[in-house]
């Protein structure tokens, strides 16, 4: 993100729904005077801490209210299209990636900042995201919405056996504009004994190595608009015109994507020593996917087509949190893909993350009497 970003990130139920719960027990503790209505509380009740229970060999729960942090982030992003002609033709595309840091304030479940690139607070040329995860014991949720900028850039180009394309490596292209918009809910099994939070939140600590099993859904909306004569343009400057043409099937302006799929994997916290944990997440995703968008020559209106791929999300992280103190970083990484006999891309992004903060403001239960 250049300049300023803004990234609500990580709705953190690292506290594991502890503010949710908290309330309700506020408004059972009040309404049991007037004996209002005692079951639906009771049931209420019931319903919100099931999300917050945890076994305390495994697990030790957040003590604090208040969280303050410092985190640099590093993106990744990249896109390849194909074509199935002859000449097997592929582009890849990704933007410079830089390191941009920013402050993070959190009370109890609520946890915002955000980033902005060192030397460069220009609000010119915005990219946009958004990413929320929402971290309880039994459930995460991942909400993510991304906006590319125009800084895309030729990294790999595969025209045929005998065509020399190093000439276009790295060459700035402003013709692709790229966004993703979707979400992932996944529920977690083994959630008494593993936590997620402890991983990627750090809002728990894990005290005995688990692991656990995952399952979900998602959705995701891709949309590509790509500038196929300004490629064409660049490949004829730097290769020599008549050299070669585009494949038909990289001649689309504008393709969008709807992804719908059901995902499972496993996921894991080592504590290799007191308050170090690393914790990795592998899940894969039988994705039904359908497209719309226009290919050159087809008067038809474009195209559309109906397939079945495999997605992936993965989630590794390395903390340190002795309960007062944490640092660590964390790396997750998406990757979509897209075929059919003609055309076919893949968008792999992620980001890296590297992180230092404190906790205080001592919750009433964990203070010595």
């Amino acid at each position: 993100m250049k300049g300023w970003g803004v990234v609500l990130c990580f709705l953190l139920l690292g506290t594991s729904f502890a503010g949710a719960k908290e309330m309700t027990d506020s408004i059972v503790a009040a309404d049991s005077v007037q004996q209002a209505k005692p079951r639906k509380l009771s049931l209420l009740h019931r319903i919100i801490r099931g999300f917050d229970r945890l076994d305390t060999t495994y697990i030790e729960p957040q003590h604090y209210v208040f969280t303050v942090m410092l985190q640099g982030t590093h993106t990744y992003d990249r896109y390849m299209l194909s074509a199935s002609g002859p000449d097997g033709q592929s582009i890849t595309f990704s933007p410079d990636r830089k390191m941009r840091f920013g402050p993070y304030f959190g009370w109890k479940w609520l946890f915002a900042g955000y980033t902005f690139e060192l030397g460069n607070i220009s609000l010119s040329d915005l990219k946009q995201e958004l990413d929320l995860s929402l971290y309880s014991s039994q459930v995460g949720i991942d909400l993510f919405y991304r906006r590319t900028g125009s800084d895309y850039k030729l990294v790999d180009a595969n025209f045929g056996e005998n065509v020399d394309v190093s000439p276009l490596d790295h060459v700035p292209f402003d013709g692709l504009y790229a966004g993703i918009t979707g979400f992932n809910l996944y529920y977690i099994f083994n959630h008494g004994r593993f936590s997620y939070p402890a991983a990627f939140a750090q809002s728990t600590q894990q005290k005995i190595s688990c692991g656990s099993w995952l399952a979900g859904i998602g959705y995701t909306r891709n949309s590509i608009e790509f500038n196929h004569e300004a490629l064409q343009a660049i490949i004829d400057e730097r290769l020599g015109k008549q050299t070669l043409r585009l494949d038909s099937g990289l001649m689309f302006r504008h393709v969008k994507y709807y992804d719908y799929n059901v995902s499972a994997g496993y996921a894991y916290n080592w504590v290799f020593a007191k308050n170090w944990l690393f914790g990795a997440s592998l899940q894969a995703a039988v994705a039904y996917k359908r497209s719309v968008g226009d290919i050159e020559g087809n008067d038809g209106g474009g195209f559309s087509f109906k397939n079945v791929n495999l997605d992936g999300v993965g989630r590794f992280g390395l903390v340190y949190n002795n309960g007062c103190l944490f640092a660590g970083g964390n790396v997750i990484v998406r990757t979509y893909n897209y075929h059919k006999s003609r055309f076919s891309t893949n968008n792999t992004f992620g980001s890296m993350n590297i992180y230092v903060g404190y906790f205080f403001g001592l919750k009433r239960k964990y203070r010595k009497t």
